[in-house]
């Protein structure tokens, strides 16, 4: 990936854990920078820019508004990304790899964790949902339960009642689920669920501090 914002200078980032920060539809890297905060020590934080251009800010893959997406561009994107992540973690020698994913990257987080169960710590999805996927739906129940935060507001106008039931349900049924819900937050990040995701994040990646 071409567009990353790190949360730590080169020279204090191998060997700790990474941290993977990606942002929803029509925004970009920036928008995440403010979960540097909510990271432990032990960690550094990646905020990357999707790779498609949407009228001068950046997404994962084309959406419409009810959230339908073609699941050919919702893999190639994600493949994409976990080919930047292996090389990186070869490169840095990271301990261990989450993903926290607001809006449409909480779908791109998702896609990651099915199509590699094993490769994450920990996933956070923030205001977001879990994009149908027939091909990966086939290989699931996932064979282990990734530990998985959920945050969002029960009156987020963009995300529609068929996508968070989906999502619902695709989360009990394959992740260690901690959901939390946030009134009046709206669809973004609200300060209360950033000290939230602070918990939890230190619960389940390592406490070593560098």
């Amino acid at each position: 990936m071409e567009n990353v914002t790190w949360s730590e200078p080169a020279d204090r980032r191998r060997g700790r854990e990474l941290v993977v920060l990606l942002h929803g539809y029509g925004s970009g890297e920036q928008a995440m920078e403010r979960l540097f905060t909510a990271l432990p020590a032990s960690a550094v934080g990646a905020a990357v820019r999707g790779p498609l251009d949407v009228g001068g800010t950046s997404g994962w893959f084309l959406l419409d508004p009810l959230l339908n997406s073609d699941t050919s561009e919702v893999l190639e994107s994600a493949l994409r990304l976990l080919a930047w992540l292996d090389r990186i973690r070869a490169e840095e020698d990271f301990t261990g790899i989450s993903l926290v994913g607001f809006s449409q990257g909480m779908a791109m987080a998702g896609t990651l964790l099915r199509l590699r169960p094993r490769d994450f710590r920990a996933v956070v999805g923030l205001s977001g949902w879990i994009a149908r996927n027939e091909l990966l739906a086939a290989a699931e129940p996932l064979p282990a339960r990734v530990p998985f935060f959920w945050g969002r507001d029960r009156q987020d106008w963009v995300i529609n009642a068929d996508a968070v039931a989906y999502t619902r349900e695709w989360l009990e049924e394959n992740a260690a689920l901690t959901a939390r819900t946030y009134s009046g937050m709206g669809h973004t990040i609200g300060a209360g669920e950033v000290s939230d995701v602070a918990v939890f994040l230190r619960r389940y990646l390592a406490f070593d501090t560098p």
